[in-house]
């Protein structure tokens, strides 16, 4: 099992930045793909980003490519997501995930991924 709990949301004015982290433990996130998703209020989930298990390929939705950026830190069982150039369409409760997979290609299914964190908000001001 692996427990996930994210940090670093807040209150941002439109065009600031943000940078949220996803802290694992339970079980290394080292074989694992990570992702993060975010729930805008009364829309689906979606996809933001994801990168495999080999710290390589990462995968980003149009709306946030080029203004967002996934990292990860095995070391620290930590991975992250550097938000930039915010807007209020990037309001929405942020969730990490994890997946137990080495497979070189990322998923943006939300149903691709094991375990989730409890979320934290993000809120633009614009």
């Amino acid at each position: 099992q692996v427990q996930l709990v994210e940090s670093g949301g807040g209150l941002v004015q439109a065009g600031g930045s943000l940078r949220l982290s996803c802290a694992a433990s339970g079980r290394t996130l080292s074989r694992c793909a990570v992702a993060w998703f975010r729930q805008a209020p009364g829309k689906v989930r979606e996809f933001v980003a994801a990168m495999n298990y080999y710290a390589v390929n990462p995968n980003y939705a149009d709306s946030v490519k080029g203004r967002f950026t996934i990292s990860r830190d095995n070391a620290k069982n930590t991975f992250y997501l550097e938000m930039n150039s915010l807007n209020a369409e990037d309001t929405a409760v942020y969730y990490c995930a994890a997946a137990q997979t080495t497979s070189y290609e990322t998923s943006y299914r939300s149903s691709d991924y094991n375990y989730w964190g409890q979320g934290t908000q993000v809120t633009v001001s614009s």
